[in-house]
């Protein structure tokens, strides 16, 4: 094993994930709802704590994995979680409430990305999470970018996984979407961008205020 793999397969095991999100990931296993990993869920929670997020918005709730991960670092924050699914919602509000999280500090939307955010307000968010419809990323994004204040972050979990982005011989929908995500957000003016290769990847964007 090289020290690449050796430091990659180190950081994705150091992570302690808190009781609280373990039963929720056990919850998302058991419907099917693959879950962002304990590595990327707490590298969203140290984001979520260095914004001082207190509105943040989800795109792909699962079983709530990751949106307890989110509130775990903004312990003040309110989230609004959209996903198409309404089972997955469901099993998300019983994670939320096996957490004690105080009910009014999540909302759960059911619905299709697509037609939820153009419906929100823009520059009104600190955080929004994208992870959901892979083949849609792109346009998720857009409205992510449109969303957050200025200084206001977009998280994207997911964009190496299986390592097709890294191989260039992969050339399907998916992985050229994500590929070209990359490449233009990291040249991009308008945003900071980092890209982390710790769990299955996970790409940072962090507005810019303009002059």
């Amino acid at each position: 094993m090289g020290e690449q793999s050796a430091n990659h397969r180190f950081a994705n095991e150091v992570t302690i994930e808190p009781d609280h999100i373990g039963r929720a990931r056990a919850h998302a296993l058991e419907i099917g709802a693959a879950p962002i990993s304990a590595a990327v869920g707490a590298q969203c929670a140290v984001i979520a704590a260095a914004s001082r997020a207190l509105h943040i918005v989800e795109i792909g709730t699962g079983a709530g994995v990751s949106g307890l991960w989110l509130m775990r670092g903004a312990p003040k924050a309110t989230l609004t979680t959209i996903d198409k699914e309404p089972e997955h919602l469901g099993v998300a509000r019983q994670s939320f409430s096996e957490a004690k999280i105080a009910p009014a500090r999540a909302r759960f939307i059911t619905g299709r990305a697509s037609e939820v955010l153009p419906r929100m307000n823009e520059a009104s968010y600190d955080i929004v999470l994208v992870d959901a419809d892979p083949e849609g990323v792109i346009e998720y994004v857009e409205h992510g970018l449109r969303l957050v204040r200025a200084g206001g972050t977009v998280l994207i979990p997911r964009v190496l996984a299986g390592g097709n982005v890294a191989d260039p011989v992969k050339r399907d929908d998916i992985t050229t979407a994500y590929r070209s995500l990359i490449h233009e957000t990291q040249s991009s003016p308008a945003v900071i961008g980092s890209l982390s290769i710790v769990g299955e990847g996970l790409l940072q964007l962090t507005t810019v205020a303009s002059d």
